[in-house]
């Protein structure tokens, strides 16, 4: 088995359920706020990373729907923490080429928070590099019941026929139509559940976990996912036999 990264295979497209940062921060004996500053570390650092290692899409679970119900001050701490991310961050997306890109219904966002996202996205839009999306307020059950409402309303007005609905159709109404099927899927802090996470695009996903707290997910730790990914044999349905002719 390899244990080194075959560049000509890394991954397109890594999606990754950021979990734990809660839990690192509480046995170090801090609040729960400490740990989602230090998440933000690892955030850069993985970035960093996949840009160097070739990965053309990044999709990072960052604040799903659930997450509103969190206690109000942790949730002011993490629209802050975005707010101050983006901000700080914006000079490396430019130097990296990175598009920023968002999945989910941030119009929920805070209104300094959805300004300060509105304008990253405006100022990295003509970048071609690798293209970072942030799941912001995002549900996968969510995306699926508005993807639904929409297609039902264009074949009621009669801009398609029922008949003509399939996975190209699909596809088009979801937060995800400009991003391509996840290859990858990361989640850390040994749960092994998709928490409603893009349950559509990772139909066919290769799944990945591990014990460690997001705080501490490293580009070692990236690398491990992407060779694990590479050792495996994807078979979308075929046999083995198939894949050899």
């Amino acid at each position: 088995m390899s244990t080194t990264i075959d560049i000509n295979k890394t991954p397109s497209h890594i999606a990754i359920i950021m979990d734990g940062n809660g839990r690192w921060a509480k046995e170090r004996g801090e609040k729960r706020t400490y740990g989602h500053s230090q998440g933000v570390q690892a955030v850069k650092r993985t970035v960093e990373a996949a840009v160097e290692l070739g990965v053309e899409y990044l999709t990072l679970y960052t604040f799903s729907t659930e997450n509103w119900n969190r206690p109000k001050h942790e949730v002011a701490l993490l629209m802050k923490l975005l707010v101050k991310s983006l901000n700080k961050e914006l000079d490396s997306f430019m130097k990296h080429n990175i598009r920023l890109n968002t999945i989910g219904d941030i119009e929920m966002l805070p209104t300094k928070a959805y300004k300060e996202l509105q304008k990253v996205l405006s100022k990295t839009s003509s970048n071609d590099g690798m293209t970072l999306t942030l799941a912001l307020s995002y549900g996968s059950r969510s995306e699926l019941i508005q993807a639904i409402r929409k297609i039902a309303d264009n074949v009621k007005n009669n801009i398609i026929s029922s008949e003509k609905i399939d996975e190209s159709i699909i596809n088009t109404h979801l937060y995800t139509h400009n991003l391509p099927d996840v290859d990858l899927l990361i989640r850390t802090s040994g749960e092994h559940r998709i928490s409603n996470f893009m349950l559509w695009q990772i139909a066919y996903a290769e799944l990945y976990f591990i014990n460690e707290y997001w705080p501490d997910f490293s580009k070692e730790e990236l690398i491990k996912a992407i060779v694990s990914y590479q050792n495996r044999e994807r078979r979308f349905g075929k046999t083995s036999e198939q894949l050899d002719e």
